[in-house]
């Protein structure tokens, strides 16, 4: 094999092996982001400690540099091994555990340090061979670097529009790492079996076809593996799963009780779920009322009282996964509003459309209905800057209700939101809440024109909860939770997010 082959199909390997090391990074911080919010600490410890990892891998190659190709090897092994593994153990522990955050911090720990040993023992490699002399070592490097970021952008384009849609994260990962082991299989076999001892390359390859056999059962027997250690995060027997582009979708079910869990976090028990929808829906509506914009609510609860009414309902929702869980396993729950020819569904961040102007309609009620905001992504739509956008979309004298949170557990995030509404704009703010039996003390706020009460319109249809005496006593707090002075959370200060942290730490002391 002439020198140019060999080290075109050596740059060819670096560019696949490190394709799958940013393929491992990406898996962990997606995980990051399903099973604990994702918020800036753990993003940092994933990103700064991958690249502090890189630099620790390097200088722990250097007392191999004497072997490089068995070492190559045997990184490869372990990187394809433990990077494949990584998105599903670090699952399987959150879900039996309960905490995972160690497990990520080692992962990518010796994810870094397995890539970062890659480019010194290659650098190694390559003047073994004799390709390059002290003159041209910088162009080496060079040359190497330059396959090994792109293997990285290829890696980085390949998770979200490749791995990830059609094999789902673990799977993805799972073969992200069969690709890494492949290509070492082949620097192996086709260029280092010349400068291995026969025995040791034998037990190189044994230990790559191992490797390759751990993750191809890992990867036939992953669902089963996920479902078994999902369904131990829920006390209901799980009848639908599905990890989305943007979240983990659950549905679980005993007897007459169905619960949809979104990252693990419950959106709505059909034991009780007539009391928030109808507490979030109902005060907000003027007896004018005729266009409704329903931001998030996707499960198809808050469209299905809206219907009642005979309002038209234009429904912006980012998942569109959820719309069709809505469509099918929770259209029981929903009456299948959402296929209500009144109702129409935009598919899209409703940030981004808020603020390209919408779709030019001038609202009578805008109903905010999403899910709590425990991380910083969360948080843009608890900001000010989205609370104006929402408000501008209202039409004069139109009202918007926000869901805000447990006002006992989560005092500061309650009072929070109505400071951050206030200083979007509105003329009159009224804050309200209601118990709702699996989730608590639960509260709203409603952002409306000076002078507004709290009431309900007078075409109300007959509710299973909600009459003007309960929403009176809603509008009432006790001494131990009165209104608390805070700044608005806005994009540069997300402060929603600490406030809920605090609040379910507090709960849980």
């Amino acid at each position: 094999m002439s020198g140019r082959l060999w080290r075109w199909l050596l740059l060819v390997a670096v560019a696949v092996c490190a394709a799958s090391g940013l393929v491992y990074e990406l898996a962990l911080l997606s995980l990051s982001t399903s099973l604990n919010g994702g918020g800036i600490v753990e993003t940092s410890l994933i990103v700064a400690g991958y690249v502090a990892a890189l630099g620790v891998g390097a200088l722990c190659a250097k007392p191999f540099l004497r072997w490089p190709a068995q070492t190559f090897l045997a990184v490869e092994t372990l990187l394809g091994l433990i990077g494949g593994t990584s998105a599903i153990i670090l699952y399987v522990t959150f879900a039996t555990i309960g905490q995972s955050t160690a497990v990520l911090v080692i992962a990518t720990a010796l994810i870094g340090m397995l890539v970062g040993a890659e480019v010194p023992l290659l650098m190694t490699l390559v003047q073994r061979g004799r390709l390059s002399d002290a003159r041209t070592v910088g162009s080496l490097l060079a040359t190497l670097n330059f396959a090994d970021y792109a293997g990285a952008l290829i890696g980085g384009l390949a998770w979200p529009f490749l791995l990830l849609p059609g094999l789902g994260l673990m799977r993805g990962t799972l073969a992200a790492g069969l690709v890494n082991l492949v290509a070492a299989l082949f620097l192996a076999a086709v260029l280092l079996r010349r400068w291995i001892p026969f025995r040791q390359f034998v037990a190189s390859m044994l230990a790559l076809v191992a490797a390759l056999a751990v993750l191809t059962v890992f990867f036939i027997r992953s669902e089963g593996i996920v479902t078994t250690a999902r369904q131990s995060l829920y006390s209901d027997p799980v009848i639908h799963a599905h990890q989305s582009d943007y979240q983990d979708i659950v549905v679980t079910q005993r007897g007459d009780d169905r619960r949809l869990y979104l990252n693990g976090g419950l959106q709505y028990s059909t034991r009780d779920e007539y009391r928030y929808t109808e507490s979030l829906v109902y005060p907000a509506l003027s007896d004018s009322a005729r266009h409704v914009l329903v931001i998030g609510g996707g499960d198809g609860l808050v469209a299905r009282e809206l219907l009642r009414m005979d309002l038209s309902v234009t429904q912006v929702e980012l998942d569109p996964a959820v719309i069709e869980v809505a469509n099918t396993v929770l259209v029981e729950d929903n009456h299948g509003s959402l296929t209500d020819p009144r109702v129409n569904i935009i598919v899209e961040d409703a940030f981004t459309w808020l603020r390209a102007g919408g779709d030019g309609t001038a609202y009578d009620t805008v109903i905010i209905d999403l899910p709590d905001p425990d991380n910083e992504t969360m948080a843009r739509l608890y900001s000010a800057e989205f609370y104006t956008l929402a408000h501008r979309a209202l039409a004069p004298g139109g009202r918007m209700v926000v869901q805000s949170s447990s006002a006992f557990t989560t005092p500061d995030v309650f009072w929070r939101v109505g400071a951050t509404l206030r200083a979007a704009g509105c003329g009159q703010i009224l804050p309200y809440h209601v118990h709702v039996p699996t989730f608590g003390d639960w509260g709203f706020h409603l952002c409306a024109p000076a002078g507004t009460e709290l009431s309900l319109p007078a075409a109300v249809p007959e509710l299973r909860f909600l009459d003007e005496e309960v929403l009176a006593a809603a509008a009432v707090f006790g001494r131990d939770n009165q209104p608390r002075d805070l700044e608005p959370s806005t994009l540069d200060r997300p402060y929603i997010v600490e406030d809920l942290r605090r609040g379910y730490r507090r709960a849980g002391e």
